[in-house]
């Protein structure tokens, strides 16, 4: 198992080029935030188009189908098997559905009750009239028996055990398109663009804020070193894994006790290594005077908006305007 390839979280494509990676971070970086924001308070048709947008991007960017081809297909299979668990299960509403008109048999039984009533208190009172039967404020069940105004149903499908209602079909598809869209859209993002144009974007954004004294320059080296450190935690994690199974370990002689133990040790080589590896590179960083930002600082790369990018940035002019008047969840 290679995890590299199976799991490419936080890697970067560095062949082929694609327009994706000529495009501005800074623009690229706007999209991302659009796409994870939008989401919200929008309705099922916009959440729906978010997945089909990724979709359309990752083939008109022509990447190759070995990169995204397994995560994207065990994405969508996931997704899917939570939006069909979340809309089978109960909707968190713990009320009885009974219709606000009553049915036939109802008023059936009513209306015997009341002659009953009626029957007993004539044979009482024989001085007095009898009372009628029928009731002015009482309607004919043939009478109740009108067409609805709309074909709204609160319950969808309702067979054996299985219940759809509008309620968790709705949580159902918010729950696995934001999942779908949280974690693919930011894997796109990290896949065309490299960790120092992430860094620069980041702190050209955030400029602005150091009036406030807010250490900006560290805050966009945690983020790339974060951002380094993702592949190194796979690699570790398939090197632990494949030791585990070049020693052939009997799991049946062992028991459920016994690969529990073995699977913790694994898990305590493997912070072991991630804090032996982020030691070196600390101290590798010291070395070469990676002290304070204002002592060392590096010149990743230089930003510049060209015809591409003002493109773009027109397109998501009109993104959040198709957001705004089709995407709202009142709509």
């Amino acid at each position: 198992m290679d995890l590299l390839k199976t799991l490419p979280i936080g890697l970067y494509l560095e062949e082929p080029i694609t327009w994706l990676h000529r495009l501005d971070p800074r623009v690229k970086l706007f999209w991302l935030v659009s796409i994870l924001v939008s989401p919200l308070l929008a309705n099922a048709a916009w959440r729906f188009f978010l997945v089909g947008l990724l979709i359309v991007i990752t083939l008109l960017a022509m990447i190759p189908l070995r990169v995204w081809r397994q995560q994207m297909g065990w994405l969508l299979f996931l997704c899917t098997l939570m939006l069909v668990l979340t809309s089978l299960l109960p909707d968190g509403l713990v009320i009885n559905y009974q219709s606000p008109v009553p049915s036939p048999q109802q008023l059936q039984s009513f209306t015997d009750d009341s002659s009953a009533a009626a029957s007993s208190e004539a044979s009482e009172t024989t001085s007095e009239e009898a009372p009628s039967n029928d009731f002015p404020d009482q309607f004919a069940p043939e009478s109740l028996n009108l067409p609805q105004p709309t074909g709204y149903r609160y319950v969808l499908f309702d067979m054996w055990r299985l219940r759809i209602t509008q309620r968790s079909l709705e949580l159902g598809i918010r729950i696995s398109t934001l999942f779908f869209t949280l974690i693919y859209g930011t894997n796109l993002f990290l896949l065309t663009t490299a960790a120092e144009e992430v860094t620069v974007a980041l702190e050209v954004l955030m400029r602005p804020l150091r009036s406030l004294k807010i250490p900006v320059t560290e805050i966009a080296l945690t983020v790339t070193l974060a951002l380094r450190f993702i592949p190194l935690v796979l690699e570790e994690t398939q090197n632990l894994i494949r030791s585990v199974q070049t020693r052939a370990i009997n799991w049946k002689k062992l028991g459920f006790r016994g690969s529990i133990q073995v699977w913790l040790a694994v898990v305590e080589r493997l912070l072991k290594n991630l804090l032996l590896r982020a030691e070196q590179t600390a101290a590798a960083m010291a070395v070469r005077g990676f002290t304070t930002p204002n002592t060392h600082r590096v010149k990743w790369s230089e930003l510049r908006l060209g015809s591409a990018d003002f493109l773009v940035l027109v397109i998501l002019i009109g993104f959040w305007y198709a957001r705004v008047v089709w995407g709202h969840e009142g709509v």
